[in-house]
């Protein structure tokens, strides 16, 4: 018997659960939570600085002593943990980035003194070389050419410089082959078997890094591109190859970088594999909603809030994000 228009549509009223908040927060799939959040912000050197970024509209560079008090703040707003990048000086960038393994770079700094004072915030550093090299690439170049291992032998020894200094879990961002394993076992060897490895095993070269390149200063060193050792934006097969291989060697969790536009490498990641899976919100991305909400064509909050949900519907446990600061106050008002 053929059902009439008005019989389909009393019985497929999906509208009938969306028409109050209560029933729509009911009956939501997906929530984001302060818990979700990782702070990411730039070092530089100096005191008392707070150097605006061109690229990354209210995004500024801190000095330790105000990266100190901002990272306090995120702790009281719940934010678990907070991942710090430097800008360090031209004049201690080499061809091979060894001032990663000084204990007296920017970032082990900050993390001798944050420990001191707040130690139960986590704390997640890249041990990628590019903020220390001439050149601005992730490893050693040679003759035009990124020397894997090699690079890898100086990342294995920042990680451990890093671990030194009380950095709870190291995040190399290189895509190096091989150094997961490699850092792992130079962390177990060194009595650092509880510091986390959280690998960045799906980065992909991507033209949204710009603004953080300009944020690190090394936009105008970048000799060529990053194409040889990035994925290619094209590819999600060989981003779960390099995730599955990182999780063998030793890695407690993996990222997605970019985010937004990576969405179906995240959720291939989280449906495949049994580890925590975060993503990070790139300056690009930030940017972008930035300029956009800045000319009124979109309402930046809400904007941004959906891009953080789409993270959460695709599988992520945790998202890197500029606007950390402001979702975490946000979601203090609705809680």
């Amino acid at each position: 018997m053929t059902r009439t228009i008005d019989e389909i549509t009393r019985s497929c009223r999906f509208r009938r659960m969306r028409k109050f908040n209560w029933s729509r927060r009911l009956i939501r799939e997906n929530h984001l939570h302060v818990n979700d959040l990782i702070w990411t912000f730039f070092l530089c050197e100096g005191k008392g600085k707070c150097e605006p970024i061109s690229s990354m509209p209210g995004i500024k560079r801190f000095s330790i002593d105000i990266a100190l008090e901002k990272t306090l703040h995120a702790a009281e707003l719940g934010i678990p943990a907070v991942a710090p990048f430097p800008r360090e000086p031209l004049e201690i960038k080499t061809e091979n980035g060894s001032y990663i393994t000084n204990s007296e770079n920017l970032i082990n700094r900050f993390l001798r003194e944050i420990k001191k004072i707040a130690p139960d915030i986590g704390v997640i550093t890249d041990a990628a070389l590019d903020p220390y090299t001439t050149h601005g690439h992730d490893g050693i170049l040679h003759k035009g050419v990124i020397l894997n291992d090699e690079s890898v032998e100086m990342v294995v020894q920042g990680a451990l410089a890093q671990a030194k200094a009380g950095s709870d879990i190291i995040a190399p961002s290189d895509m190096m082959d091989g150094r997961i394993g490699a850092i792992r076992d130079n962390l177990d060897a060194n009595g650092f078997q509880d510091v986390a490895i959280l690998s960045y095993a799906a980065k992909f070269s991507s033209a949204f890094y710009g603004p953080y390149r300009n944020a690190i200063g090394t936009a105008p060193l970048l000799e060529g591109n990053k194409n040889t050792y990035y994925l290619d934006p094209a590819n999600s097969n060989e981003a779960l190859r390099e995730a599955k291989e990182d999780i063998l060697e030793g890695a407690d969790m993996l990222i997605v970088k970019p985010g937004i536009l990576y969405l179906d490498i995240i959720y291939r990641l989280k449906e495949t594999l049994s580890v925590p899976i975060l993503s990070y919100q790139v300056s690009g991305e930030y940017a972008m909603l930035q300029a956009a909400a800045a000319n009124g064509w979109i309402d930046g909050l809400q904007s941004t809030m959906e891009t953080l949900i789409a993270f959460k519907r695709a599988g992520c446990d945790g998202i890197l994000t500029y606007f950390a600061f402001e979702i975490a106050q946000e979601l203090q008002k609705v809680t």
